[in-house]
């Protein structure tokens, strides 16, 4: 009889670098409407491998890219289909990944799991989501028994109305704060923009248009400068009459892809990558589907206690703004300010869109530029609430952390 086989030590794990595509509204008019999705994660690989001569393609161990709408160009096992399309050698698998809004961030979590365990020294996580050409839920058959046994609120498949029940729960998080934040996140985005601090992640990408011709993506779509909270307050409630949410405090339909390069901390030296980050630990929490937004509450918890860290712990907050009200949850119970600077500090998902699968690295690669700027920094979150009822958090720590100094 063999021996049991030894003890594994973990390896850390770390996150080289992100990219993305710019952000486009989705639907006839926006400017991927007649672009494939697999063409747009192929880009965000091919960016990947541009900006890092030194990996060889072949040390390239999984590539995971998650789609929510696994149809079409967005179907066939797209991680491995856009991994041939984007010139990696055949030896190099790929598989597809579903957690709807955080799909890159499962795919991030999954191979970076693989890492630790030995399994992988690098892999490619992303994800992509073309809503013009794939609407949420396109060709489901959801079991009748969902609703026929009450399992869950009919709302629950409608995610602005799981933001309606979010301030039906918790009345004080009123659409006058959410509007606000909203306005912020405008402002922030714009401001980050100017200053150089987003656009550098972009890969742009060749648009073709019947109508209009050869175009060039070089920068987001959906962000709308000079936003107020008078405009804002004049703006329908699509969901509910006299309602809450609407277009402006919510983030839009979009299309995008991202692609995040990771690695073993060791792999990573003897190649010469980056560190722009440390995997510390994540964890994920389902939650009422009629309420999904309050998520990344639990999952929070969850990933902090395991950690052995507190909220306090935390310098820097990526929270993907699906909905103005479901940050201002989290915020909310954390004891945290709406207008925290910690939160947000370029601005999030209501301004740059939200294509969600792909929105988990975006937030992991703002993280990631922002601890840059800041090593007095030691910990930051990145989290998000995820359609069906949950929610995901990773911690992540500074490589550039001074010690507190």
């Amino acid at each position: 009889m063999a021996a049991p086989a030894a003890a594994r030590a973990l390896r850390n794990v770390v996150f080289v670098d992100g990219v993305r595509t710019p952000f486009g509204k989705a639907g006839k008019k926006g400017i991927y409407a007649e672009t494939r999705a697999d063409d747009l994660i192929v880009k965000v690989i091919r960016e990947l491998l541009r900006r890092y001569p030194e990996l060889p393609p072949e040390r390239v161990d999984e590539v995971a890219i998650a789609a929510t709408t696994q149809i079409g160009d967005q179907g066939l096992t797209i991680g491995r289909t856009a991994a041939l399309l984007a010139g990696l050698p055949k030896s190099v698998p790929g598989y597809a990944i579903d957690r709807m809004c955080a799909g890159a961030m499962t795919a991030v979590t999954t191979t970076a799991s693989g890492i630790a365990f030995g399994a992988y020294d690098v892999a490619i996580a992303g994800g992509v989501e073309h809503m013009g050409r794939h609407p949420m839920g396109e060709g489901v058959d959801p079991n009748p028994r969902f609703l026929a046994d009450k399992l869950v609120d009919p709302s629950a498949l409608v995610m602005g109305q799981t933001a309606e029940n979010l301030h039906d729960r918790f009345p004080h998080l009123t659409k006058q704060r959410a509007d606000a934040f909203a306005a912020a996140s405008q402002e922030k985005y714009a401001d980050a923009v100017k200053a150089g601090k987003i656009g550098p992640e972009f890969v742009q990408v060749a648009t073709r248009s019947a109508e209009l011709g050869w175009g060039l993506a070089t920068e987001d779509e959906p962000p709308r400068p000079g936003t107020t909270v008078e405009g804002l307050a004049q703006l329908k409630t699509p969901f509910r009459p006299h309602g809450r949410v609407t277009a402006g405090n919510a983030a839009g339909l979009n299309d995008g892809a991202t692609g995040a390069l990771l690695a073993d901390e060791d792999t990573a030296r003897e190649l010469g990558l980056p560190i722009g980050m440390r995997l510390v630990g994540y964890a994920f929490a389902g939650v009422e589907p009629e309420v999904m937004g309050v998520g990344p509450v639990p999952a929070t918890e969850k990933a902090l206690k395991r950690a052995g860290l507190t909220i306090d712990d935390i310098g820097l907050f990526e929270i993907n703004e699906a909905f103005a009200v479901q940050v201002l949850a989290f915020l909310d119970h954390f004891g945290i300010a709406d207008d925290d600077p910690r939160v947000n500090p370029w601005g999030g998902a209501i301004a740059t869109g939200h294509p969600l699968a792909s929105s988990g690295v975006r937030l992991m690669t703002q993280l990631s530029n922002e601890f840059k700027e800041h090593p007095e920094v030691r910990y930051g979150i990145t989290t998000m609430c995820i359609g069906i009822g949950m929610g995901g958090t990773v911690i992540w720590e500074n490589p550039h952390w001074n010690g507190g100094e």
